[in-house]
């Protein structure tokens, strides 16, 4: 009698555990997806901006040079300056490789300094959640 029913158990919690595993890889699938489509959209929204700071920065670059030779001063071009590092710095976001060269940079820092990424006071434990609750809870009930 025991015997079947520890069958039983057995069966179930190793239907249960490959329940939880398919669970668990369909939300990792899930924030996978989650993540591309946030990427994605970082990237069109940086094309879609340089479309447009585009337009200013050749404008501006035009309206100052024509400036800078009527007045015969070459300070008035030093505005192009810092536009022009805007403007590439969105260009190499958009089409470029800063994105490859972040995430590598990302993977460095994984893999060579992981103490960077240490929370301060350690890690969150359960301990430390339920302290927070207990002393929220008791917040909200003295008021």
């Amino acid at each position: 009698m025991g015997f079947v029913v520890s069958k039983a158990m057995n069966d179930s919690l190793k239907g249960q555990q490959e329940f939880m595993q398919l669970q668990l890889e369909r939300q990792l699938i899930l924030q996978n997806l989650i993540r591309e489509r946030q990427t994605a959209m970082q990237i069109a929204w940086t094309r879609e901006f340089l479309k447009y700071f585009g337009t200013f920065f050749g404008l501006s670059a035009v309206v100052l040079t024509a400036g800078a030779i009527k007045r015969k001063n070459p300070a008035v071009l030093m505005p192009i300056l810092p536009l022009s590092f805007v403007f590439s710095y969105h260009y190499d976001m958009g089409y470029g490789t800063l994105l490859q060269r972040i995430r590598g940079e990302a993977e460095n820092i994984l893999d060579t300094q992981s103490t960077l990424l240490e929370l301060p006071k350690g890690p969150l434990t359960f301990e430390d959640l339920e302290k927070i609750r207990i002393s929220q809870s008791n917040f909200f009930m003295e008021k």
